[in-house]
């Protein structure tokens, strides 16, 4: 996965790696709560933001910057343990997403790639198992989202690749064992602009979808 900036959002706060070209582009001023500084090559300066995101959720955006921008999502990656996981933006015949609450956040359906599974087959897998959608048709990929979180001590770098779909189905049965409380149809475009709470990572795909000039 071969880009100019990656976004990554730790502890909720999004970080930015790029170059210093990029860096300027973004905008993001070095401040009480913003940090914009050159990557000096040592992991440890990696290290030493996250443990402040972990422990500060007062911050509003970092960004690393580096003339070599693979090599620092290359050092980036080493400080975690990968995960990769796949997921859905449903959306039914008359253009309506479908969206899920869980755990006092909105949120869309997804979940780990299992073993011999590709991420396609994935996605269509978990949006089944976690709204009880049976018949999928699916689409094109839209873009990947990341975020970390701390699993058994380790800390685990989680890469979502998202699909749109479609279905006819109408039959909605919420996996509870998965803690989702509510799940129902809305307008993806409206619904958005109402402000729901949401997860940087899930607003991102979102915005992203509607920049795509055939989405729905």
């Amino acid at each position: 996965m071969k880009r100019q900036i990656y976004k990554i959002y730790v502890n909720g706060t999004p970080v930015f790696l790029t170059n210093s070209e990029s860096a300027a582009i973004l905008g993001i001023k070095q401040s009480k709560s913003a940090y914009s500084i050159p990557y000096l090559g040592k992991k440890k300066q990696i290290r030493q933001y996250i443990d402040l995101l972990e422990k500060n959720t007062e911050v509003d955006a970092v960004v690393l910057f580096h003339e070599n921008v693979q090599q620092l999502w290359t050092d980036f990656q080493a400080c975690f343990e990968p995960i990769e996981a796949a997921g859905g933006l449903v959306f039914n015949p008359a253009g309506h997403l479908l969206v899920f609450f869980r755990r006092g956040s909105w949120d869309l359906p997804k979940g780990k790639i299992d073993p011999g599974e590709t991420p396609p087959v994935a996605a269509v897998r978990e949006v089944q198992e976690e709204t009880g959608i049976k018949n999928i048709d699916l689409g094109p990929f839209i873009d990947h989202t990341m975020h970390t979180y701390n699993m058994k001590s380790k800390r685990m770098l989680k890469t979502t690749w998202w699909y749109q779909m479609k279905t006819s189905d109408t039959t909605l049965i919420p996996q509870t064992e998965e803690d989702i409380s509510l799940i129902q149809w809305v307008e993806p475009k409206a619904w958005l602009a109402s402000s729901p709470v949401l997860y940087g990572s899930i607003r991102d795909i979102l915005e992203n979808w509607m920049k795509l000039p055939d989405n729905l």
